[in-house]
This record gives C-alpha cells, structure tokens and sequence, in this order.
C-alpha cells in the first residue's frame, strides 16, 4: 500500500470515528423530551395567553422569552387583559404601542428564576435568608427624561441610583425598577395580614400569594428559561417615589421644598455619552441627586446598594402631608420666627423632611412600631389621616392630611430650636441635653436662656474659634471652664416634670443637675440670684407636647459661696435668727475655714443637705452637754479659745453630723432612707442619720432614735449644690 493510499485509510477510519462520537456525544447532551419548553412556547402551550404574546410579540420580547435565560415572569391571562382593556377603553393590544408593551412586559419579568417556595426568600450576601424577601427586580427601568433645573431650564435627565451626592450615579447601573408581591408564608413571618394587602389593593382578593393588585391564578409554571406565575391582573411599571410625586399637584408644596433646597443636578460624562450612543443626540445629561443628609434618594430604585439583592427586603416609606397641612404647620410651627426656609437653618428643613421618611417599608398595621430616620414612630390614623396609599417601584406611598409632628418641632426643646433669639441655648442643649428634653414620653420645666440675657451677663459664642467666651470689663476668656459654667446654668434651668403654675403659688424644685431653684408667685430663685440680690420674673410661657416653657428676664445662676458662708449669712449676727447658734458655733469651730466658708470634708461639685438645729434645740444640746456652754441655762458659748480639747471635739462633730454627704434632700416625698453624714467614727465607719420625707413634711432621726422635724417655713434654703433646713431638734451620734 502506498503512502497516498494510507492516508486515505487514516482519513476514512478518524472521520468513522467522529461520527460516531458525534452521534454519542448529541445523544448525550440532547435536549430532554422531558424538558418543559421556553416561556413563550410554555404561553402559546396553555393557550389562554393569546393577547400577552400578542403584546410579547409588539414589545420584541419574543426572542428573549423563547431562548436561553433564566427568568420569572408573571404573566397575566386573557381574562386579565379583558379588564385592563376594560378599564383603558380600547379594543386590544393593537390600541397599545410598541414601547408600552415593551415597559409592560419588562416590568412583569423578573431576573432569576423563582417558584413560590424561593420567591420569599432573600438572596444576601450572606447565602439564603428564608421568608425575608417581598420584592424582586425587574427588566425595566426608566432610563433617560426630562426635568427642570432650578431656573426653570428643561434638560435631559437620568435619576440617581445611590443615596447622596458623592456618588450619586453608577454608569452601569440601570436603576431597574422592583415588583411586589405578597405570599401567606412572608406575611407570617414579619406579623402582617389581609388588612395590609387590601389596605392598598381594596378592590382585590389577597389570596395568600398575590403580585401587586393582582393574585396568582396557576404558580410554578415551568419553563426551559425560567418560572411563570399566572395572574388575573396587567401589571404596568409603578412610578418611583420621586415620580410620583412630579405627578401630584396636590403636594407641590412638600415637593418644592426638595426642588429648591434639597436637589442638585449633577452633569454626568458618563450618562451624556451613554445618551449619546442610544439616541445619537449630543443633549448633556444631568443626575438628579438628592441631599446626602436625606433618609434616602426619592428617585434611587435600589434601596441602599451594601449587597446587590438588598432591595429584595427593604424598600423606602415616606408619607406626604398635602398641600394646607404643610403650609399651616410651616406657618405656625416651624417657620414661625423665620418665615422662609431662605431664612432658616437648613437643620430645621432637613428634620421636617427626615421625619417624613424612612429608611424600611411602613405597613398599615405597623404604623406605631416602625421609627423612621429620626427614631420616631408614624403619628398618623391610617384611616383619618391618610387619605392616598400607594406602593411604588422603589417604596411606600403615604399621602396625609397632617403633618408627621417630629419631637425636635413640639417638645419643650422646640422652643429654643426653631427661634433664632436662643442660638447660644441651642447650640448647649444640642451637646447636652438635645434628646433627653425632646423625647415626648418624659416630662420637663424648661427655663428659657435668650441669647441678649447672655450676652448682658458676658457670655457669648465666638464662631470663628468655636469656643464660649466670657467678658468681664475689658478681659475676655474662654475655653472649657466657660462651657462648663454655661452648662451649670443650663442644666439648672432644666426641671424634671411638671411644676405648678408659677403666677399663683410658691416652691422648691430639683434640676436636672441635682441643683434646687424656688419660685414664688412668678419670682424664680436660683442660689445665685438669690446671693446677688437679683429679682428674675417670668414674663410669659408656652406649653409643649412634653412640659412647659418660660420665658425669664435673667438667668438661674450657679453660686461662687461655700455651703458655710451661708449658713453664716442665714444665722447673721442677732438671735432674731433661728439658724445663729447653729451659725455661731461652725464659725468658731475648727472644720469652718474663715477665708473661703469652707467646711471640712465637703467637695466642690458634691451634694449636701444641712439640717441646722433651731437656737431652742441648740440651747438644749448646751444643757445636755452636747456642746459647749452653760449646762444650766443652756446659753452657748461661742469663744473657741475658751474650749477644751473634747469641747473642741464636740463642736466639730456637732456640726459634721448635721450635714449629709452626696445627697440633697427637700420635702417632696421622693427618697427615704438612711443617709451618710460628714461624720465618722474613730475607725473611720460613717454615722448615717434615717430620713423619712414626705411631700411637705421631713423627719431626721439619729443613732440614738431622737427625732427631728424639719421646720418647712424656714427650710428650703438653697446652697452651693445643697439645701439648708432649719429642725426643731439636734440630732445625737454617741
């Protein structure tokens, strides 16, 4: 055999042996006779599809729908189409045009294949979360638009598909619109029920596993190229947040407050050249973004983007007060000192919009346990106050004849937010006290600080150095110390709960730093208008959601004395005082120091309670020995170089004895108990005294069982972080 000839040979024997594999290896990878045919065969297969392949055919969907893929596609049946011609008053899909079939049939194909059983499930990062999901991605998305810039110009537009302004669009991101659906398994889940599905859909049946208003007739239809679900609804794409809210004149006010101060257009390269490419048009295309500060982007479809799917399980809320609500609440709440927001802080704006949105779905029967951005619940009657209700593409609509009453706009803490007068008040209770007063559930006295009072008493804010200042002649300081003594002020003119009306009646109240302030027929005393003299009124008030505010015409002022100039000033030099043997005795003794009016073992910043002994009960202690002096007559002797050493002793203990550590106690009824006093004994153990308070009545008693009465008429005395009371007998420690 010749060597052409072999070679024919080979050539035969390898092209025998292709075909042969050929025929194997088609056997092999065969399509099924088994396998169910691609989605549009599946349609054309069931035959009552004839008017959505019809509509499939018009949006050049087919080719997609009958080759590979992997879909779910909810498709309405030929009763469905029946009413939505019905309902549009045409004839047929003839009446329709080809780029409304294509955003029809887009919006009712979602990507993956999904059954009833995994529809529920959320696809995280994370792997499978079961029954968490309500939401899927669609094929459609809107794509470029028209808009208005702010100056009235009309340019081409695309939305955001991120929250904020740093980067508020991501080119190869289409921004594709969601579907919703509702299955009996995800309602058990997360507690919601019928009630929730036809608080929306009130002209529908919730059957358990329902896609918008429509419900699924036949589910897990399978396809080569996916899962079809049959409806008995046309579903056309939703509007997002943002469009639907360009297409409701009756909130044209709320959403003017965005357009003028809360959206920026943004000139994208990317978007123009992509514009460019699909429309062969030079138009430049401009991002509409919405503030970074915002709970979310109105016009974002994509939830918050941290995982691909997350939109699957979230999606935004918002509730619209119309136009009448929000121009009247502007007028008496918000704007009332300001006018226009052109005037006002932009806090202010961005508060009223964040309590209008939140950042999950709000359901009907979730309205009280669902916080939006600024922690707060929705304060709305879903059936007085809601009067539109919708769910969109990229969240849930709520339309409202009321105005969502954030906490920072009705507390008593408003009253210093949303007036300009009160800036240096405002800018101390933001780093203090800011949501402590505006929680509604908890009550407060607030005393107003205006910002001309401060700066007459010479404190002031320097902008420029963010610091507080204090100016005293022609010397001006600041730093922390000044912040602090504002603090102290601050904190004094806070009051827990409700006092009594202060135009008729008389008192003693505690701070919320543990200070005491009086009033008395709308005189307010603070221990530091009380050592200068100062007379602060009131000259009006305002009751809020959660207390009461006054206006005043000073300060409550903290004190530069020691607790033992007081009690020195309180007994003063004649016995026509009731405190002045009390008083005597500490200035000789050897724990009062003359220069400052210090006492031995009191702290700066520490709270006591004096309980001074009457003169009749300190000429008692005199004739019980307890004290120095004439143990016949009881008449005290106050010369401390006339004392012995245990006489020395005694004093010194008297006194200590007398005053409480760490706590300031009034007649309020709030705490009883036993209490530490300034003494100790030799081995170093604290002497308590037990106190029994009661609202307008106090009684001490000491170690040795003797009780005293706290004497009210001459009580309350106020101090440096203490009270002095006046009691009708000594108390005993050995």
């Amino acid at each position: 055999m010749n060597y052409t000839t072999k070679c024919l040979a080979t050539l035969v024997t390898v092209c025998l042996l292709f075909a042969s594999c050929k025929k194997k290896f088609d056997e092999y990878y065969a399509r099924p006779d088994n396998l169910a045919p691609a989605i549009y065969q599946q349609l054309q297969t069931r035959g009552n599809f004839k008017n959505l392949l019809a509509l499939i055919d018009k949006s050049g969907y087919k080719q997609t729908l009958n080759s590979a893929g992997y879909w779910t596609f909810f498709a309405p049946n030929d009763d469905a189409f029946a009413k939505f011609f019905q309902d549009r008053g045409i004839t047929g899909v003839d009446r329709i045009d080809s780029a409304t079939a294509q955003a029809i049939v887009k919006f009712m194909l979602v990507y993956n294949s999904f059954t009833k059983e995994t529809l529920d499930d959320y696809q995280s990062s994370a792997g499978w979360l079961p029954n968490a999901a309500f939401r899927r991605r669609t094929a459609y998305y809107t794509g470029f638009y028209d808009d208005t810039l702010q100056n009235g110009q009309v340019v081409k537009a695309i939305q955001s598909n991120r929250n904020g302004t740093i980067t508020p669009y991501v080119s190869t991101d289409n921004n594709n619109k969601y579907i919703t659906y509702f299955t009996d398994v995800y309602f058990s889940t997360v507690g919601l029920s019928a009630t929730d599905y036809n608080y929306f859909y009130p002209a529908s049946q919730y059957a358990g596993f329902n896609v918008g208003e429509g419900k699924v007739v036949t589910k897990d239809i399978a396809a080569e190229n996916g899962t079809i679900h049959e409806i008995d609804r046309v579903l056309t794409p939703l509007p997002s947040i943002d469009e639907y809210l360009r297409s409701k004149p009756e909130y044209s006010e709320f959403k003017k407050l965005y357009d003028k101060y809360l959206i920026s257009f943004l000139l994208n390269a990317d978007a123009t050249n992509r514009y460019k490419l699909v429309s062969g048009k030079g138009d430049q295309v401009y991002v509409k973004a919405y503030n970074g500060s915002l709970a979310f982007s109105l016009n974002n479809e994509n939830y918050f983007k941290l995982q691909d799917n997350d939109g699957q399980q979230g999606c935004w809320s918002i509730f619209v007060p119309t136009n009448a609500a929000l121009q009247a609440y502007e007028k008496n709440v918000v704007l009332e000192y300001y006018g226009s927001f052109d005037n006002a802080p932009t806090s202010i704006l961005l508060d009223l919009m964040n309590a209008h949105m939140w950042q999950a779905p709000v359901w009907p029967s979730k309205f009280k346990s669902t916080t939006n951005f600024v922690g707060e619940e929705a304060r709305f009657d879903p059936q007085a106050d809601v009067i539109d209700r919708k769910i969109l593409s990229n969240g849930i609509f709520y339309g409202t004849n009321k105005v969502q009453d954030a906490n920072v706009f009705s507390t008593v803490y408003s009253r210093a937010y949303l007036d300009p007068k009160y800036s240096i008040m405002l800018r101390l209770l933001n780093t203090d006290l800011k949501f402590t007063i505006s929680y509604p559930a908890s009550r407060y006295t607030l005393f107003m600080m205006p910002d001309a009072v401060l700066r007459a008493a010479g404190y002031d804010y320097n902008l420029n150095s963010n610091l507080y200042t204090f100016t005293s002649g022609t010397t001006t300081t600041s730093g922390e110390s000044i912040r602090q003594a504002l603090l102290r002020i601050l904190n004094a003119s806070v009051i827990p709960g409700d006092l009594p009306d202060l135009s008729n009646t008389s008192g003693i109240a505690e701070s919320f730093n543990g200070e005491f302030i009086k009033w008395n027929n709308n005189q307010v005393i603070s221990v530091g208008t009380q050592d200068n003299n100062q007379v602060v009124r009131v000259d009006s008030s305002r009751t809020t959601k959660n207390g009461k505010v006054y206006y005043l015409n000073g300060l409550l002022t903290p004190t530069t004395l020691n607790i033992g100039t007081h009690i020195k000033n309180l007994g003063g030099t004649s016995t026509a005082s009731d405190f002045n043997y009390f008083a005597n005795y500490l200035v000789s003794s050897g724990v009062y120091s003359t220069a400052t009016g210090e006492i031995t073992g009191t702290v700066a910043g520490t709270f006591y309670t004096v309980f001074v002994p009457s003169n009749a009960a300190v000429t008692q202690a005199v004739k019980d020995g307890v004290l120095p002096g004439n143990t016949t007559t009881g008449v005290p002797n106050f010369t401390a170089s006339t004392w012995t050493a245990a006489q020395k002793d005694q004093v010194n203990s008297f006194i200590l004895y007398h005053i409480l550590a760490k706590k300031t106690l009034v007649p309020n009824g709030k705490e009883s108990g036993a209490f530490e006093t300034l003494l100790k004994n030799s081995v170093g153990e604290v002497i308590p005294l037990t106190v029994i308070n009661q609202p307008g009545s106090m009684q001490v008693t000491d170690v040795k069982s003797r009780k005293a009465n706290v004497i009210i008429a001459k009580s309350n005395n106020l101090s440096n972080r203490a009270v002095i009371h006046l009691i009708d007998n000594y108390l005993k420690y050995n």
